[in-house]
């Protein structure tokens, strides 16, 4: 558990560090994402093309570093 909660710390870190750059990735504007607006100030939204292809990913590293 402390390994975990040790590499998920240096992630967020290294998220962090690098998040000028990763907010240029189209990741959250996929086909299949999607966003209803509620109102005036409201917005309901629905990644689900980008969970899937986040799944997919950690699926295939999963496996190969298995």
């Amino acid at each position: 558990m402390q390994k975990l909660l040790i590499v998920l710390g240096i992630a967020l870190i290294a998220a962090g560090l690098f998040w000028p750059w990763l907010r240029q990735v189209p990741l959250g504007r996929l086909p299949g994402d999607i966003t209803i607006p509620l109102g005036a100030n409201g917005r309901l939204y629905l990644p689900l093309g980008s969970c899937l292809l986040i799944s997919v990913v950690l699926t295939v590293l999963y496996r190969l570093f298995r």
